[in-house]
Parts: C-alpha cells; structure tokens; sequence
C-alpha cells in the first residue's frame, strides 16, 4: 500500500508538471499578427556602421583618398584628420564633414565618400536565432524579405517549427508577429514571403517531436 501511495504521489507530481508545461506552451504560442507582406521603410538611407570600409576620395588630393575602415568605437582617421565619428551617419554626412575639417589645411575641398563593405549600426542589423542552420546578424537591406534572410542563414535545421516563428520589430516598440517559414521554404508558397525592416530579430523555435 505504501507503494502505491508513492506511485500515486508520483503520478499527480508528473500530472501537475504536464499541466505546467501545457500552460506554457498555451502563453508562448499565443496567437500574434501576421507580418505585413510589404513593410519596407520609405526613403531608407544606409547608415553607416562599425566594421564598414570607407573610400574616401579628395579631387584633385590622391595623397589624401584613401580606403578606411570605421573602427569598433564607430570613428575614422584620415590624413590631416585624426578622429571623425562615421557610425550613424550616411556617406555624404560625413563627405561633408571631411570637407570642413580639410578646409583648415587645403582650399576648397571636394570629397566622396563611398562605402565598400557593409555591416551597418548594431540597431539596424537583422538578428537570426534559433533553429536556423547559421543563426548570425546581417546588414539590412531595402527591400530585404525573409526569404533572402533565410537563404543567408542556411535555411531551417531538422528540428525547426518554421511556421511559429515570429519577428520581433524594434522599430514599432518590439511587436511580435508571426512568420509561415516552412510554407515559405518547403512547400514554396510565396504569400509567406515579407519584407523586413532594420533592426528585426527572427525567431525560429524548435519543433516538439
């Protein structure tokens, strides 16, 4: 008899614990918005980031063009030029400011500033994690679907729930909404397809097998 209690204690123990994870499982798949199929910011203009690689070109100046990148602390240095802040501004932001701090040593410049290589501000990269096969951030692009975010990463691993994944968009107070991946990726149904915007993190849950 004592054996049987011990079993019963057990069985209400595991009951209780099932009860727990299914009331979980209840909150973390609430139902959220689908994302809007056409969602791109109007008039983007690319923000330059740490890791970036500059070509700045000084006319008539070849001793003063040159390929930079913009160090971790978000700054250049150029000759004649110690330290500039280029993180967060766009190139002609900071062409501009090139000009002005040249002015007090060549007459009149007129610089270019072309970026080469992009990574873009922390804020405005696309963060992938979870159940994809390289989960990694990426440069935004205009006009950038999830498509192309998926195709970056590698697709989906074994294990994904592609269609409870979720994007989370800091640019509207980090509103979650939800994305149809495996429809997208393998059943190739292209109204599953949205467009991203700067700063979104894809999430990608594993599946329950």
């Amino acid at each position: 008899m004592k054996v049987f209690r011990i079993t019963l204690t057990s069985l209400f123990r595991w009951l209780a614990i099932g009860l727990l994870v299914g009331l979980v499982a209840a909150c973390t798949s609430k139902p959220v918005n689908q994302a809007p199929t056409t969602a791109a910011t109007p008039d983007y203009n690319y923000i330059v980031g740490a890791g970036d690689t500059l070509n700045i070109i000084v006319w008539r100046n070849p001793e003063l063009s040159l390929s930079v990148p913009v160090r971790p602390d978000g700054k250049i240095s150029t000759p004649l030029v110690d330290e500039l802040v280029a993180q967060g501004k766009t190139s002609v932001e900071i062409a501009r400011e090139v000009e002005k701090a040249l002015g007090k040593f060549v007459r009149d410049p007129v610089v270019t500033v072309v970026v080469s290589s992009f990574v873009g501000p922390y804020s405005e990269q696309i963060r992938v994690v979870g159940e994809a096969a390289k989960p990694q951030a990426l440069p935004y692009k205009q006009k950038m679907t999830v498509l192309d975010v998926m195709i970056a990463v590698g697709g989906l691993t074994d294990f994904a729930d592609g269609n409870s994944a979720t994007i989370t968009r800091a640019s509207e107070g980090s509103k979650r909404y939800s994305v149809r991946l495996n429809d997208l990726i393998k059943r190739g149904d292209i109204s599953a397809n949205v467009e991203m915007r700067p700063g979104d993190i894809l999430i990608i849950p594993q599946g329950w097998f």
